[in-house]
């Protein structure tokens, strides 16, 4: 008969969930610098761990690969979370975006192996269109209320002029041009005067509306 301890699904060891971070942090700096051609050796020794110990959390190097990318959406989504409450609206879309051109360096360097991933290219696409959509999204609706940014941009315009700035652009040295591209960029999308006072008015009639609710 099998005990009741038996039946508990186990937590990952803390240091087995330290291993793996460091792996995946290490993985993002080898395979940017390297591209598709970086041993997993090399991404074991930046890690500071035994081969072994990066096989037993990624059996393959597509595994590897996938887990860094989705690791590296999932942190963008986090941060435009955070900017939401940290920082003025404008400040906080140039930030989130000007983040998105590190892991446009790290998808460069992966990008012939996340292909060959088993159900990488249309799942993968699909889960992270949603992700930073829904991410840069936010963000802009918030600068858009705030009357700093013009109201007919789209969160799919936004990423598609990022990720063009940052493809067009290989050479060495590439991720200082696009930055400066992106400053240029956000400054052209801030609102007008008179898109500045049709926001407010908005606002103000929200504010009355709400107002006269709350009277009833």
């Amino acid at each position: 008969m099998i005990g009741p301890s038996a039946a508990i699904v186990r937590k990952p060891r803390a240091d087995a969930v330290r291993n793996r971070e460091r792996v995946l942090e290490a993985a993002k700096a080898v395979f940017s610098a390297g591209g598709v051609d970086a041993s997993l050796e090399a991404v074991a020794r930046r890690a500071g761990v035994g081969i072994g110990t990066l096989y037993r959390h990624f059996p393959t190097r597509e595994a590897l690969y996938e887990a860094v990318y989705r690791r590296e959406v999932e942190q963008l989504g986090d941060l435009a979370e955070q900017l939401k409450n940290e920082a003025k609206p404008v400040d906080a879309l140039r930030r989130w975006l000007r983040s998105n051109v590190e892991f446009v360096a790290t998808k460069k360097g992966m990008s012939a192996a996340l292909a060959l991933a088993a159900h990488g290219s249309a799942e993968l696409h699909s889960y992270t269109f949603d992700r930073l959509t829904r991410a840069v999204g936010a963000l802009l609706d918030r600068a858009v209320a705030a009357g700093e940014i013009r109201s007919d941009v789209s969160p799919e315009d936004l990423l598609r002029a990022l990720v063009g700035m940052c493809y067009m652009h290989d050479q060495p040295g590439w991720q200082s041009t696009v930055l400066r591209l992106l400053d240029v960029f956000v400054d052209g999308l801030r609102a007008r005067d008179w898109q500045k006072a049709a926001a407010r008015s908005r606002t103000r009639a929200v504010t009355k509306s709400v107002a006269r609710t709350k009277k009833r």
